[in-house]
C-alpha cells in the first residue's frame, strides 16, 4: 500500500482508498488547501469541472478527451443496457434509474489531484484516534451489543474492529459522502482513465437496485462510489453484503444488523483470523538492521525478540511462534511495529498502511488498552510533493530506484532510499526526511 512520509492512497485498489477518509475530512490527510483560484461553486454548493487537464498526464485525462467523451455521455449509458440485461437487470428498471443521468465533471479534478502537501502519519493518527470518536465508538458498541454479539460470534471478527471501521469511515454515520453512487460511478465508466473498473462498479450499483436493497437516495457517497457508513464499493456490497436480520434486504446503509455483519462478513473472508490481534507496538533496539522491516520477510515474535525487540515495559508476546512482519512508519526515530496477518486483512479493506495502524489502533482503545508508549519524531516536517519528486528523481540519478517519479511513495521507493542509506552508512529505514534529501543532494 504505501506510506513512508506522505500518506497517498491511490484510487485502484478498489476504490476504498478514496472512501470515507477523504469525505470525512477533505483534504485533511493530503494537507491540500483550496487554491485561491478555486471556481465558485455551481447549483446546490458543488464545485464545477476546472476545465483542465489532468496531473497523471493520462491521454483520456486531457481537457479534450474529457470534454469528448462527455459529449457522449448518454450514448454510451444506454450502450450498457446489453450488459446490465446479462446480470438481469430488467428494461425498465435499466431505463428508470439511468433517466436523466449526468456527468459529473468535478471528478475529473478528484481522480486526479494530487496534492503539494501531505499529513505525516502522526497527524493523520491524531486526527483520527481522538477522544470524541471514542467515546462516540463506545455508545454504538453499547447501543448495538446485541448485533455485535451475534455478529462475533458467528464470524469470529473483532466487534472493536468493525466499530473503529465505521467510526473511521464515517464518524459513525454522520460523515458518509453525498454524491450519487449511480451519477459517479456512470461518470466514471464512460470518462477518465479507468473506465473498465468502473463499468463493473457501474453495472453493480444497478444491480444491487433492481435487487431492491437498497434505494437510490440511499446510494451516496464518495466520488468513486463508496457508500454507507463502512464504505462498500458496489462491487465489494455483491461480495460481503448479507441480511442479517433476515428482511429480505441487505441494507448497509440504515439497518445496523446488516452494516455489522456485513463489514464483519468482508472481513472473515479475507482472511481474518478469530482471537487474534492486528499487531504489536515494539521498542526497536539502536544500531538494528533496518533492511528487515519489509513486509516480504516475516519472522515469527521469538525470532524478533532474539533480534532485541521488544514490547514496551516488556510485555511478553502471548504466541511466540506467530509470524510478523516490521513495519517503522517514522524511521529510527518512531515506534516500530510487529503486524500479524490480520492487519493485511485491514490492509486489504482499505489498502494505506497509516489506515490500517489507525484501524487497528482505534479498536484497541475503544478495548480499553492505551496510547502508543513510544514518541513519533514531531520535530520532522513533511515533504512537499516537489521535494518527493525531487527525491525519487535523485534516487534514479544514483541508480537506486527504477520507477517512474511521481511524487508518490510506495514499497519501491522506501526499498531504494534503504539502499541509498545503507550505502552512505545511516540507519537504512526507508523515512524520508528533508536530511535524507539533503544527503541526496550531496549537502
Amino acid at each position: 500500500m504505501m506510506l513512508a512520509a506522505a500518506v497517498l492512497l491511490p484510487v485502484s485498489a478498489r476504490a476504498q482508498a478514496q472512501n470515507g477518509l477523504s469525505n470525512l475530512f477533505g483534504g485533511i490527510f493530503s494537507g491540500s488547501n483550496p487554491a485561491p483560484s478555486q471556481p465558485a461553486p455551481g447549483p446546490g454548493g458543488a464545485l464545477p469541472w476546472t476545465g483542465e487537464d489532468g496531473a497523471s498526464g493520462h491521454p483520456l485525462m486531457t481537457a479534450a478527451a474529457i470534454r469528448e467523451a462527455a459529449s457522449n455521455f448518454n450514448n454510451c449509458v444506454a450502450g450498457m443496457w446489453p450488459d446490465a440485461a446479462r446480470r438481469n437487470i430488467t428494461q425498465e428498471n435499466f431505463q428508470r434509474f439511468t433517466a436523466g443521468l449526468s456527468p459529473d465533471l468535478r471528478i475529473m479534478d478528484l481522480m486526479d489531484s494530487q496534492p503539494e502537501f501531505t499529513k505525516s502519519i502522526w497527524d493523520y493518527l491524531d486526527i483520527l484516534v481522538n477522544d470524541n470518536r471514542l467515546a462516540k465508538g463506545r455508545e454504538v458498541l453499547a447501543k448495538y451489543k446485541a448485533q455485535f454479539d451475534a455478529t462475533e460470534k458467528a464470524t469470529g471478527v473483532d466487534r472493536y474492529i468493525i466499530a473503529s471501521i465505521w467510526g473511521i469511515e464515517s464518524n459513525y454515520s454522520t460523515q458518509m459522502g453525498d454524491r450519487s453512487v449511480l451519477q459517479s460511478t456512470a461518470t466514471l465508466a464512460c470518462i477518465g482513465r479507468r473506465q473498465a473498473y468502473f463499468k463493473d462498479e457501474f453495472l453493480s450499483a444497478l444491480e444491487i437496485l433492481n435487487r431492491g436493497d437498497l434505494r437510490p437516495e440511499q446510494m451516496r457517497g464518495s466520488w468513486a462510489g463508496a457508500f454507507g457508513p463502512t464504505q462498500f464499493m458496489p462491487t465489494a456490497f455483491k461480495r460481503f453484503a448479507v441480511d442479517g436480520d433476515g428482511d429480505g434486504r441487505r441494507d448497509v446503509v440504515d439497518n445496523p444488523t446488516d452494516l455489522i455483519a456485513s463489514t464483519a462478513n468482508n472481513l472473515k473472508k479475507d482472511g481474518w483470523q478469530a482471537g487474534q490481534t492486528w499487531g504489536y507496538e515494539v521498542v526497536v533496539p539502536q544500531g538494528f538492521n533496518y533492511m528487515l522491516a519489509d513486509r516480504a520477510k516475516a519472522m515469527t515474535m521469538a525470532q524478533w525478540e532474539k533480534l532485541g525487540l521488544k514490547r514496551p515495559a516488556n510485555q511478553p508476546f502471548p504466541h511466540p511462534a506467530e509470524k510478523a512482519y516490521l513495519l517503522a512508519p517514522a524511521g529510527a526515530q518512531g515506534p516500530g511495529f510487529l503486524m500479524l496477518q490480520n492487519y493485511r486483512v485491514i490492509m486489504k479493506y482499505n489498502p494505506a498502511e497509516a489506515y490500517a495502524l489507525a484501524i487497528g489502533h482505534f479498536a484497541d482503545r475503544l478495548r480499553g488498552g492505551q496510547p502508543f508508549v513510544q514518541p513519533w519524531p514531531r520535530q520532522e516536517r513533511e515533504l512537499s510533493r516537489t521535494e518527493r519528486l525531487e527525491l525519487q528523481q535523485l534516487l534514479v540519478q544514483r541508480g537506486f530506484y527504477k520507477g517512474t517519479p511521481d511524487g508518490q511513495f510506495g514499497g519501491q521507493t522506501r526499498e531504494a532510499l534503504r539502499n541509498f542509506q545503507a550505502s552512505i552508512g545511516v540507519p537504512a529505514d526507508g523515512f524520508a526526511s528533508s536530511d535524507v534529501l539533503d544527503r541526496l543532494r550531496g549537502r
